[in-house]
């Protein structure tokens, strides 16, 4: 292995880690946008559901 194949070796090597960790870092920065959007989407689906099933409607019994 010559020194020119070691030294592109480790410029991809490095170029590939930067990659990562700026990925990391922009999912990092999300990440309380998307809890916080992921916990009023579960409070939506808990609403409709009490919504629905808490409050009779009458239907059975008219049957």
């Amino acid at each position: 292995m010559s020194w020119d194949k070691i030294t592109l070796f480790l410029l991809a090597l490095f170029g590939c880690v930067t990659l990562v960790l700026v990925h990391v870092d922009e999912v990092l920065g999300r990440l309380p946008r998307i809890i916080r959007a992921w916990r009023e989407v579960r409070e939506e689906l808990r609403g409709s559901r009490q919504g629905a099933g808490g409050e009779p409607d009458g239907g059975g019994a008219e049957e």
